[in-house]
């Protein structure tokens, strides 16, 4: 945990379908395991159609609020690389890693718009973060294990593998666990595939 104020703000953005509100879950669960106070918070845009939808999760001591304000996430975890840009207003230069999953999505709330390449995302992203990291997470899966949804799965456990989010690997695969109980074998196996292949 961040020892100026012991708590770790982390938003997740992407589209509806994603399984953005089950990782948020996983990561509530991995922190209570590890014997912190975590709020949750959750915005629905179209997420039956393919719409944006962003969870923030805060994990620490003394946190009175499910919502991260401006400038004052640690990590934002960005399942599409467009919805990344949408998650600036939340994010700093001083503290905010961005992992982005290198995977595009049309959203209708990009209208007729095409969708910004991966380059352009980070040069924007760039005055509003410490470090940037991308991988082609939904392409890895869908090669190794077939389902391109075990992406949130693989990406979230790599965070830990990586030392990105402050909760231990045995207790994020424990909230796998406990959070998505069908097909856990494949989970499991996007989980330990992580640990191996997780290259940012």
């Amino acid at each position: 945990m961040k020892k100026n104020n012991q708590q770790f703000n982390i938003v997740l953005s992407g589209v509806g379908g994603q399984g953005l509100i089950t990782l948020g879950n996983i990561i509530a669960e991995a922190g209570f395991l590890e014997g912190n106070e975590v709020k949750m918070s959750e915005l629905h845009g179209l997420s039956q159609r393919g719409g944006s939808v962003a969870v923030q999760v805060r994990i620490g001591k003394s946190i009175f609020s499910p919502l991260i304000t401006r400038g004052e996430a640690d990590l934002v975890l960005a399942m599409e690389r467009s919805e990344a840009l949408k998650s600036c207003c939340f994010s700093s230069r001083k503290r905010t890693i961005f992992l982005i999953n290198d995977f595009e999505i049309y959203s209708p709330s990009f209208g007729n718009q095409k969708l910004p390449a991966l380059e352009k995302i980070i040069s924007e992203i760039k005055p509003f973060a410490k470090e940037i990291y991308s991988i082609k997470a939904s392409d890895i899966v869908q090669e190794h294990l077939g389902l391109s949804i075990l992406a949130g799965v693989f990406i979230l456990s790599g965070a830990a593998h990586k030392g990105l989010i402050p909760l231990s690997p045995a207790n994020i695969l424990k909230a796998i666990k406990e959070n998505v109980p069908t097909r856990m074998e494949l989970n499991e196996k996007a989980f330990y595939l992580a640990k191996n292949n997780f290259k940012i």
